[in-house]
């Protein structure tokens, strides 16, 4: 049903089959409903979505309050048709973990108010598009709301049916023959005329069952574009609608019926847009879908058994029309075209016939990208799908026991060293061939496949590291793989890229502004068949783990004659040679990052290493910079956004599930508590950008100072939770001010 939209032509006055007590209505939700008696003085208006064909649907307006009301139709009803209870339930439990569905609020099983149970949402105010072409919006828009769609519905998917509260809510095993057999039963029990396609097809459908029919998750029962409600002005699903066929059952039930678009026979009139669609530009073809699908969550985009979900899906719409055709005749249905359904039974159940005979390919078509950008390979794809599957059973499972090793040796003398638990993991890294992905000659994967990949492993601390992919190793190896005479790489690169040792980069200098990289003066002289560093580095990231036994340092080799850009040059140093001083780790707000082996302050002191060590050449130091710091700004960007993505997760989930004051998070209010605080911080991060590296360190009062502040953004109530309420409040304000005006 068409719950929330903005545009008010899709309601009408209450059909009068429909026609309930507005007074005993008003009267229960005063009792009931906290806050609707705030506005006495205000007159309850009810208006009907016309376009349910089921359900009927309600809006509720009173004051500035608004609502949708569901309800069961009148008269006699199929067993275990309109069952809005497990509605409510499914709403419920999916708005508790911050999945996008409009709030439910109330649920009322005494008939004797309006006549049948029924249930109170919130209304939720957004676009939805009846026409699946969605010409309102442009190409690219148009894409970009049905890839919203398609990650929404494999969100959906990849919950945990066992730990939502939806304990009995459906069997799940043996779904997809279920399926058949009901919807055989409730077309049966009202076909109004012989239709041998669809015997044909129930007969076919029950001897082709998916041998995975015991596959369990939660799925909707009826996705498509207008059961779901966009953001007003983003490409954003923020509510999915109509819970009535939602179960737990096989999920590619849900992807076919979203999909079956493509095959609708041109002969209907009632929807007759599958041909437009196939040509319309903008709109994603159905294999880039899957793919979008299946990469979202992590299974192989080769789809067995398509053909039966999709015939299924016809089987399952054919039902529903004659349903809906036989609830027009017996006068209880809420659209006015109701009587049109009689019609496409029988094209229907045709269409999915002539679906099961086909053979699909549901992997992507080949096709020729020259030119084309931001274009991920199939074997990127793959690999990606992999990395996400390992994440989930293995990388996340394994957090807690990481960070609680760290919190327990955090000031013994094993502080640097890593869990056995994460050699366990990078083992079984290894072993399924998800190591050294950031470097193409030995993973097969492009710079965009890779920046994918690591926006996955940001989600979690160490995931980088368990695939051999973490900085600043990478950017070591790289400039090794790409600079490096053989030796080095048999020396060097070989065991680095086996995970036997780590490296450190050692390049910013505590005493000059090392942003510009000209300023280095640590210095690199030749000595006969030796070279001899001296100078002070800093933020040498992992120089405390044990096992990082080689450092990359950058200083100068050359004379004020030549080119500002020549005088530097890059040299391996062995940690363990004479002279080599760890002085001490610097830490980040107060915290030494031990996981990643420290940012180390290391002092060089007549440091004699062999003239072979030296990388590439005397003064090619900034040349192999430029070839180490992109790829590697990439990488940290994309795991930044990973890390985002985490973070806003959890923060969705937590302000969805905290009560504070009997309250949700984001029902409070305090404007100071958010302006002060936030200018302070912004202030002080200011400070600690003018300074540098130095600005985050134990040697300013900068950090402990942003820290402070910083937490005192949490300590009174969140920022988020206040801006929220404060929202809330203008636009009651602006709805006053508005209706003032009229």
């Amino acid at each position: 049903m068409k719950l929330g939209a903005t545009d008010k032509t899709d309601l009408v006055e209450v059909l009068p089959q429909h026609k309930f007590d507005r007074k005993s209505l008003e009267a229960y939700l005063n009792q009931h409903l906290p806050g609707f008696g705030a506005e006495r003085e205000a007159t309850l208006t009810i208006a009907q979505y016309r376009s349910g064909q089921s359900n009927p649907t309600f809006y509720l307006q009173k004051g500035f309050q608004a609502y949708v009301l569901r309800k069961k139709p009148p008269g006699s009803l199929l067993p275990k048709a309109h069952k809005i209870d497990r509605e409510f339930k499914v709403q419920k439990a999916l708005f508790s973990i911050g999945f996008p569905v409009p709030k439910p609020i109330l649920y009322c099983s005494d008939t004797s108010v309006i006549g049948t149970e029924f249930y109170i949402m919130e209304h939720v105010q957004g676009r939805i598009f009846r026409d699946l072409t969605i010409p309102e919006v442009s190409p690219a828009e148009r894409s970009a709301l049905y890839v919203a769609m398609v990650e929404t519905l494999a969100r959906l998917h990849s919950l945990s049916v066992q730990s939502l509260p939806l304990k009995g809510y459906g069997i799940g095993a043996g779904y997809c023959k279920r399926q058949v057999s009901t919807w055989t039963k409730q077309y049966q029990a009202t076909a109004h005329q012989d239709i041998p396609a669809m015997q044909q097809l129930s007969e076919w459908l029950m001897k082709n069952l998916p041998d995975d029919d015991n596959e369990e998750s939660l799925v909707h029962g009826d996705f498509r574009p207008d059961n779901t409600v966009f953001h007003p002005k983003e490409s954003r699903v923020i509510a999915v609608l109509d819970w009535e066929l939602s179960t737990i059952g096989h999920p590619l039930s849900d992807l076919a019926h979203l999909l079956l678009f493509y095959f609708w026979p041109k002969t209907i009139p009632l929807i007759n847009q599958g041909s437009y669609i196939q040509e319309n530009s903008g709109i994603p073809s159905m294999e880039e879908l899957i793919s979008i699908y299946c990469r979202c969550r992590g299974i192989n985009s080769i789809l067995p058994n398509w053909n039966f979900f999709l015939a299924l899906s016809y089987f399952k719409m054919a039902g529903i029309a004659q349903g809906v055709y036989s609830r027009y005749l017996l006068g209880n249905n809420s659209s006015e075209d109701s009587f049109l359904f009689a019609n496409i039974v029988q094209p229907l159940a045709e269409t999915g016939l002539q679906l099961s005979k086909r053979t699909f390919s549901t992997a992507l078509p080949q096709i020729d990208t020259r030119g084309w950008l931001f274009v991920q390979s199939r074997k990127g794809q793959e690999v990606l799908i992999k990395v996400k599957h390992f994440m989930k059973q293995h990388i996340l499972p394994a957090e807690k026991e990481v960070i609680e090793f760290y919190v327990q040796n955090e000031n013994s003398v094993d502080k640097w060293e890593k869990p056995l638990v994460i050699d366990k993991l990078k083992e079984m890294a290894k072993a399924e061939g998800l190591w050294n992905l950031f470097l193409p000659a030995l993973s097969g994967l492009s710079q965009l496949d890779y920046a994918l990949i690591a926006e996955e492993t940001g989600k979690c601390f160490f995931a980088a590291n368990v695939f051999n992919c973490q900085a600043p190793d990478t950017g070591n190896m790289e400039v090794l793989h790409l600079y490096g005479s053989e030796e080095q790489k048999k020396q060097w690169l070989e065991p680095l890229l086996k995970g036997d040792i780590t490296s450190c980069f050692c390049m910013t200098e505590p005493d000059v502004a090392s942003s510009d990289a000209t300023n280095i003066e640590c210095s690199i002289q030749q000595d006969g068949d030796s070279y001899v560093i001296n100078g002070k580095k800093w933020w040498s990231s992992g120089a405390g783990y044990p096992k990082c036994k080689i450092a990359i340092v950058l200083g100068r080799t050359q004379n004020t004659s030549v080119s500002r850009h020549k005088k530097h040059s890059m040299i391996l140093v062995p940690m363990n040679t004479p002279g080599v001083e760890l002085i001490r780790p610097l830490s980040v707000f107060g915290y030494t990052d031990n996981f990643h082996g420290g940012h180390f302050e290391i002092h060089f002191n007549q440091v004699r290493v062999p003239a072979t060590n030296l990388i590439l050449g005397e003064g090619r130091g900034f040349e192999i910079s430029q070839g180490r710091l992109g790829p590697g700004r990439i990488h940290h960007c994309m795991r930044t956004i990973g890390l985002a993505e985490r973070a806003l997760q959890i923060m969705c989930e937590r302000a969805t599930q905290r009560v504070a004051f009997k309250k949700k998070l984001f029902a409070h209010i305090a404007m100071i508590k958010v302006a002060a605080p936030r200018a302070v911080c912004k202030i002080v991060d200011r400070a600690i950008q003018v300074c540098g590296g130095a600005g985050v360190s134990q040697d300013y009062p900068l950090a402990s100072m942003y820290a402070i502040t910083r937490a005192l953004r949490i300590a009174d109530g969140p920022d988020e939770v206040h801006l929220s309420a404060i929202a809330t409040m203008e636009l009651q304000d602006q709805a006053k001010e508005l209706t003032a005006r009229m």
